[in-house]
């Protein structure tokens, strides 16, 4: 379900960037920067919760329930984080699209 809301956001954040009134190399930069932004928050997100796993792995079956837990959560709010992180992204591109729509 996350990798369609990403998909999604990264093909509209694409699509407004490129209807977006720049030179090509303004866009090209600005696509190149705010996919890698979005690529290495999520890299890192999920590097941090496979590191949770393994610990929780590692310290035997009985604290792993517990642990379980806690990985749940904190996934869930690395997941928030990812979200509002493309909202704002998503914020900013409908910013720039407003300047494109003509008001009659």
């Amino acid at each position: 379900m996350i990798h369609k809301i990403v998909l999604g956001v990264l093909v509209g954040a694409a699509a407004g960037i490129l209807l977006a009134p720049e030179k090509g190399s303004v866009t090209r930069a600005t696509l190149k920067k705010e996919g890698k932004d979005i690529k290495d928050q999520l890299s890192k997100d999920f590097v941090e919760v496979k590191e949770d796993v393994s610990k929780a792995a590692a310290s035997g079956k009985e604290k792993l329930k517990k642990e379980f837990k806690d990985i749940a959560s904190k996934t869930s709010y690395k997941t928030e984080q990812a979200i509002t992180f493309l909202e704002k992204q998503l914020a900013i591109l409908k910013e720039k699209n407003k300047t494109l729509q003509q008001t009659s």
